[in-house]
């Protein structure tokens, strides 16, 4: 193997990075942040390949990314399926999670390791909840917020046992979605045995 062949394999798995980033609508400064690509390179790329025929359908998100907490606290669902991402970025090695739910970011945010791994993680959320509501962007939002912004914690339910996000500043009842739902609902709720 010549020396350059190695140096044009890390320039390609950074553009197929990028192209999948894109497909998945991030914004151009997560992209620059995973590939070290500049934002103009960034933008000619969803030119050249998102911009016109069924690819057209992803669109490219402009401001800045959401932040809000309260988004994955709005409803039982939204915070179920938010749990469901936490686990995945456990499962693909972005955090860990000790015994007492303390999360802690494994490496850096940056880089295309980091890239293809929040990739993979959002992809298994995706084939395990097709109506997602919760996007690439929240995704990462949800990152951040329960590692470097420290605004959401694990919490375990007691009632079931699983382990859900939950809000910093909000009241626990300690109980996941789940429970809370069986209980509006009249049902009762599967105690831990």
């Amino acid at each position: 193997m010549r020396h350059t062949d190695n140096r044009y394999a890390g320039e390609q798995a950074k553009f197929d990075l990028a192209v999948r980033l894109i497909a998945h609508e991030a914004r151009t400064h997560i992209i620059a942040r995973c590939t070290g690509f500049s934002q103009d390179r960034i933008r000619k790329l969803y030119g050249t390949y998102f911009r016109n025929g069924e690819a057209g359908k992803v669109r490219r998100q402009r401001g800045k990314s959401p932040s809000s907490v309260g988004f994955f606290m709005r409803n039982a669902q939204v915070q179920t399926e938010a749990s469901t991402l936490a686990s995945l970025f456990a499962l693909f090695g972005l955090i860990r999670i000790d015994r007492t739910l303390h999360i802690r970011l494994l490496g850096d945010t940056c880089g295309p390791e980091f890239g293809q791994r929040l990739c993979r993680a959002y992809e298994v959320y995706l084939s395990l909840h097709p109506r997602r509501r919760v996007s690439f962007e929240h995704a990462w939002s949800l990152l951040l917020a329960l590692t470097e912004r420290g605004e959401l914690l694990l919490a375990d339910c007691g009632r079931c046992g699983n382990i859900y996000v939950h809000d910093v500043l909000a009241m626990d009842r300690g109980s996941c979605p789940p429970c809370r739902r069986r209980l509006r609902a009249g049902t009762p709720p599967k105690d831990i045995q």
